[in-house]
């Protein structure tokens, strides 16, 4: 079957064509496009260059709250759950639903699309990580509990290590971190996430590229009251004037942060790193240990500096770089820890191969079973 994946995150969109049975899956072509734009004609040209038509089209959609726990066919009932949920992720849901209309205008109907939902990979987290100390009866009746996002990429990860550690019963004790525009870690124990940094909205955990992550909601009240704000100024606030750019004042780009000498800049990057580096040892006791750190998405993959930054002076629960493995790894796979380190690798994250492998199943399914489409 041939899978067209649509990945469009908080900064960029990726379009890619795979092809595969559900067991192996081939990437055939992919595109990236930089930028928060709808346009249709990104879509129409990558597809203008596929060698064959698509059969079935897999979206990433971050959030799928309490009902979507597992992928979807699209139809009007989920489509109306992705614009419920809007407001939870308002970075990433609207786009993705005006990216499925999109398709469903240039491929018509007959061709099946899917929703693989971020939240599905953490939908059965412990009770202690997925709950908030507030009214319990409150929070049941509104839905108002730690989701987690990025759980195709984390998922992604975890596959590839289990991959890389045939030795280790499903994958052992892993922390993995996808550090991008959008950033977060997970704590991973032979398959289940135990933890993971982002709850009810993206918005929580680490410093990300224009997001605060973890912030006293003391100050929001406090905010609201001394400007006389309203929620659409404080989302507004949290969501994009926030996290690196907030701090800096100059950009939320980490590449632009880690060339200038301002003490905004590196003081932005300073308190990424710290954040960052709270949550694997935070981790490290959650899991007891582990066994190996995963560092992914375009700032874990491309930035030496701010992964040393992280795991700088944790020998102490058994973490060691390898300076110039480290420093050499800048795109690609590589492991970067030292010899009597526990492993910590640079893992290029495969969200397409998970969207094709979601979609071909579901549509597979919906196929055996003589369903419509």
């Amino acid at each position: 079957m041939r899978v067209l994946t649509v990945n469009a995150g908080s900064s960029s969109l990726r379009l890619g064509l795979c092809e595969g049975d559900g067991a192996v899956i081939r990437r055939i072509a992919e595109v990236k496009y930089e930028g928060t734009q709808i346009d249709v004609a990104w879509l129409e040209s990558f597809l203008a260059q596929a060698p064959s038509e698509v059969e079935a089209v897999a979206h990433r959609v971050v959030h799928g709250g309490e009902h979507m726990t597992s992928s979807r066919l699209i139809d009007a009932g989920v489509e109306g759950e992705i614009e419920r949920l809007a407001p939870l992720a308002p970075l990433h849901n609207p786009p993705a639903l005006q990216w499925i209309r999109a398709c469903r205008r240039v491929l018509g109907d007959r061709v099946p699309q899917v929703a693989v939902f971020d939240t599905a990979f953490y939908c059965h987290l412990p009770a202690v990580a997925r709950a908030y100390a507030l009214p319990l009866e409150t929070c049941r009746e509104l839905g108002i509990r730690r989701y987690g996002f990025h759980g195709i990429a984390h998922q992604a990860m975890w596959r590839r290590w289990r991959q890389l550690r045939p030795d280790l019963e499903d994958g052992g004790r892993v922390i993995s971190l996808q550090l991008g525009a959008g950033c977060s870690a997970t704590a991973i124990a032979r398959g289940r996430p135990l933890d993971t940094s982002m709850g009810f909205s993206p918005l929580e955990g680490l410093v990300m590229a224009t997001r605060p992550g973890d912030v006293d909601p003391g100050a929001m009240v406090y905010l609201q009251r001394a400007l006389g704000w309203g929620p659409n100024e404080l989302d507004d606030l949290l969501n994009n004037h926030s996290g690196l750019l907030g701090l800096s004042g100059l950009s939320g780009d980490m590449r632009v942060l880690l060339s200038s000498d301002s003490p905004e800049a590196r003081l932005a990057v300073e308190l990424y790193c710290y954040r960052a580096r709270k949550y694997v040892g935070a981790y490290m006791a959650v899991l007891a240990g582990a066994d190996g750190i995963l560092f992914g998405g375009g700032v874990g993959e491309h930035a030496p500096q701010v992964r040393q930054a992280i795991l700088r002076d944790m020998e102490w629960c058994g973490v060691a770089l390898d300076p110039e493995a480290n420093a050499a790894a800048t795109s690609g796979e590589h492991r970067i820890s030292r010899a009597d380190s526990l492993d910590v690798w640079v893992v290029p994250v495969d969200e397409a191969a998970v969207l094709a492998e979601e979609a071909i199943r579901v549509v597979s399914k919906i196929g055996d079973e003589g369903g419509q489409m």
